[in-house]
């Protein structure tokens, strides 16, 4: 690995990895074998809907304290020339809004949370 112009050697051993020397456990996440149900958990308590992948913000379907039911359109993402609805899995309040439309969204990033 090169950083800053100088040259590590780096080696992975299933959770952790040696660089220089000094080992570090690692845990590895690759957003695009996210699995859709993972995202749009049904439970008690607040739901956070975030983003499956990065991309741009289209629409807003839904404002801060508006009542959804489960299965309504929240927020629309365009990533890779594909339009993708983020969907409430159930009824609640929508209690933050953190999408705008326009924006840009990194994988993972929270848009809105449902209570």
């Amino acid at each position: 690995m090169l950083l800053g112009g100088c040259s590590y050697r780096v080696v992975m051993d299933g959770s952790s990895v040696s660089i220089g020397g000094r080992s570090f456990r690692v845990e590895v996440v690759d957003p695009r074998r996210w699995k859709r149900e993972r995202n749009h958990q049904e439970s008690e308590g607040r739901q956070n809907i975030a983003a499956s992948m990065p991309g741009k913000v289209i629409r807003v379907l839904v404002s801060q304290g508006e009542e959804v039911e489960a299965g309504q359109g929240l927020i629309v993402v365009e990533a890779m020339k594909m339009q993708n609805e983020m969907k409430a899995a159930r009824a609640g309040r929508v209690v933050t809004l953190a999408a705008v439309a326009g924006a840009t969204v990194n994988a993972g990033e929270i848009l809105a949370t449902i209570e």
